[in-house]
């Protein structure tokens, strides 16, 4: 493995007629985790592919480093792939499916079983040499899956919606492991998801993408309070548009505050319960606004539809479109 940094300059890329990638430029830095976050069918698997080597490109360019790897096959760009559905050898155990790789590579006996070790170890697998596939949870073979990529010691960590299959609380456990072993192994790596919390949590920057263009880059923060177009603001969370003395504006529910001496007043027309928060939907003059009220904020206060209510707008938080 060595450190490096990735360069995707100016790909486009068509199937046919339909163009699924279109002038895109990334660069990723060595050691850090960026995730490819958009709808179904905008490109992102697609673009991931093109780096792994597993599709010809069309047009651009992609550096590892100072080398132009446009034309080295998927083995000689070291770039692992870690899939939806994991493709393991159901015939193999544990051990035998992460030492597939390194038996390709042709490391000798002693040194495959260190490494085994070392990753089984990392993966907290220890223990689980001789089980079957079909003997492991979900999550246990996610975590194969990683071993296996891992263990060749790639420089370049490529995931294609590895946590899709999970239930949601096994997702939440296991992305915060991706996370865990990624920082520790320094790995440059790209995260392919259409679940904005996921990119949010695992990514150190997120590339929202929408019909084979990239629409923003930026940290998760970036690109949750400080969208640069509507499609971005709507997609990464509930949001609020509308125009305010001439000018296009957002803002999240969490940005408008319940205030008996609030600058605004609206009509209550729905109410949600969601745990923490109560969700409103507020008509303001004929246009509707969520707002979201933290319970224990209104602790003593019973907000139901048809309630007339008073509110203000955190500025701070309003972003001009």
């Amino acid at each position: 493995m060595i450190d490096i940094d990735i360069k995707i300059n100016k790909l486009s890329h068509w199937y046919g007629n339909n163009q699924v990638v279109e002038d895109a430029s990334i660069n990723v830095k060595d050691g850090e985790l960026i995730a490819l976050l958009g709808p179904s069918g905008c490109g992102k698997t697609t673009l991931l592919r093109l780096v792994a080597g597993l599709i010809p490109l069309n047009q651009g360019e992609i550096h590892f480093g100072e080398n132009n790897v446009n034309k080295w096959t998927p083995q000689k760009r070291n770039a692992v792939m870690v899939f939806q559905s994991y493709a393991l050898f159901p015939h193999m155990s544990v051990e035998e499916n992460i030492a597939y790789g390194l038996r390709v590579r042709k490391i000798n006996f002693e040194k495959r079983q260190c490494m085994i070790a070392e990753i089984m170890d990392k993966v907290e697998l220890s223990g689980y040499e001789d089980r079957k596939i079909q003997e492991l949870s979900g999550g246990q073979q996610q975590r194969v899956a990683l071993a296996r990529a891992l263990v060749v010691q790639p420089d370049l960590l490529l995931f294609d919606e590895p946590l899709s299959n999970l239930d949601e609380k096994l997702r939440v456990t296991m992305r915060q492991e991706i996370r865990k072993i990624q920082k520790s192994s320094q790995i440059t790596s790209i995260y392919v998801t259409h679940d904005q919390e996921e990119a949010m949590s695992i990514a150190d920057r997120i590339v929202i993408m929408n019909k084979g263009k990239i629409q923003q880059i930026g940290s998760p923060k970036e690109v949750y309070e400080k969208p640069v177009n509507k499609f971005v603001a709507s997609f990464m969370g509930e949001c609020n548009f509308f125009t305010d003395n001439g000018e296009n504006k957002m803002l999240r529910p969490d940005g408008i505050f319940l205030n008996s001496q609030g600058d605004y007043e609206g009509k209550v027309i729905w109410v949600e319960y969601l745990g923490s928060i109560q969700r409103l939907n507020v008509d303001w003059n004929g246009r509707k606004l969520i707002v979201d009220v933290f319970n224990k904020e209104i602790r003593d206060i019973s907000i139901k539809q048809g309630d007339i209510v008073r509110f203000s707008f955190d500025e701070k938080a309003i972003v001009y479109l």
